[in-house]
């Protein structure tokens, strides 16, 4: 599987239990807060594998310092709303609001590389192919230590 196929999987796992939890009643706290953990878990491991595989991999070659630099703050973001959900109950006030807004950062992320980063990789000359299977390679450790 190629590097953009992976990062395009993920999102669409992640979009789909964003889907399940607002689907969810208000008082499903259990499955709530089962949902949200995985949420944070499946997010954890992608900003990962993309800080530290991908997005080294194609900033030089793509030539949009600023559209990379605009992905690493929307990860630092969505690591701070990810470490403050995993730190809540989802019986607290703003519990439901912060898994929201995430998931609204989330898509807005999502857009942006699938729309703009992803088209500009594929027109240079990284070996896609062998990215991607170091980022699946790397996402099995990841999976394996709980990350």
């Amino acid at each position: 599987m190629n590097a953009i196929s992976l990062l395009m999987k993920d999102h669409k796992n992640v979009k789909a239990l964003f889907a399940q939890y607002e689907g969810l009643s208000d008082r499903s706290f259990a499955t709530k807060k089962k949902l949200a953990d995985q949420i944070c878990h499946e997010l954890t491991v992608h900003t990962q594998l993309e800080e530290e595989i991908f997005y080294p991999a194609v900033r030089r070659p793509i030539h949009d310092g600023d559209l990379m630099d605009e992905a690493v703050v929307e990860h630092a973001s969505a690591k701070e709303l990810i470490a403050q959900i995993l730190a809540m109950d989802p019986s607290e006030d703003l519990y439901d609001a912060k898994v929201t807004v995430l998931s609204e950062q989330i898509e807005h992320h999502v857009k942006e590389e699938e729309g703009d980063m992803f088209p500009k990789v594929r027109k240079t000359g990284v070996d896609l192919d062998a990215l991607g299977e170091q980022m699946a390679a790397r996402k099995e450790q990841l999976a394996a230590s709980g990350t």
